[in-house]
């Protein structure tokens, strides 16, 4: 996937209350790879995210609207494309929104919340083939397969964002979006889901955009990182480089937090 000086907006009625999410925006990932994009809070981390992830240019406001610039995911431009088109291509891209967990049908057992993107594609699929590929990617995120029968609030938090994980990958995509998929999950969760998605693309080889707000995890997942200050890409390389060579004023703040958490464990 590829963006070149990609800028977001989101709608709205009003002039006076459209805001600029992203700002010129270029970077781009190849097949097999895995970025990590790091920002805090407001830097538009999570719209880019979303725009990748095919969710920009729909008709609600809370959508954001692509205002400049390119965007590809898979070799297909995504401004201006059609409704038919972003269906298609979506079947090719996997995409754990925040808190995606928290999103799961309460009212569906798990296997049948995992199942729901095969049903949507073909709503003819043979439930036995759709019932062994659910219980494939129930095991790769380390899920016992008794969890398929159980609900989601039956879960702990960290299990839930698990099945989500699964849910993203049912369709065996070619690009995953996770957008900070360790949020509010305690600390030992959160290296369990970081080293399922690992595993998950070692053997798969998708690429993949990951945001999120700890550096530490950004390098865990990834030897390339995007770090984002409102709205726009500060700094964009291999970790080591962009972190020990900091030339941005926020990313220098971040190499010395990184350095000082370093210290601290000494």
């Amino acid at each position: 996937m590829s963006a070149r000086d990609l800028s977001l907006r989101y709608n709205s009625r009003s002039p006076e209350t459209r805001s600029v999410a992203l700002d010129g925006v270029s970077f781009d990932i190849a097949a097999g790879e895995v970025l990590a994009v790091v920002g805090e809070t407001g830097s538009g981390k999570s719209t880019l995210a979303r725009a990748v992830a095919l969710e920009s240019d729909r008709l609600d406001e809370s959508s954001p609207r692509i205002s400049g610039g390119q965007l590809s995911v898979l070799g297909t431009p995504i401004r201006g494309i059609s409704s038919r088109e972003r269906g298609r291509l979506g079947l090719y891209v996997g995409y754990v929104r925040q808190e995606a967990g928290d999103r799961l049908q309460p009212r569906l057992t798990v296997g049948e919340n995992v199942a729901e993107p095969i049903y949507a594609r073909d709503r003819r699929f043979n439930q036995n083939d759709a019932g062994e590929a659910v219980a494939t990617v129930i095991d790769s995120v380390r899920l016992p397969l008794t969890t398929m029968n159980q609900y989601p609030h039956e879960l702990s938090k960290g299990q839930r964002q698990r099945v989500a994980i699964a849910r993203a990958m049912i369709l065996e995509p070619r690009v995953l979006i996770a957008d900070d998929p360790t949020a509010g999950i305690d600390v030992t969760a959160r290296r369990t889901i970081l080293d399922i998605i690992l595993s998950l693309q070692k053997s798969q080889g998708f690429s993949a955009l990951i945001v999120t707000a700890d550096l530490a995890e950004a390098r865990r997942v990834s030897t390339r990182v995007a770090i984002m200050h409102r709205g726009v890409i500060v700094a964009l390389g291999p970790f080591d480089e962009v972190l020990n060579r900091p030339e941005h004023p926020y990313v220098k703040g971040l190499a010395r937090s990184l350095q000082q958490r370093g210290a601290s464990k000494e």
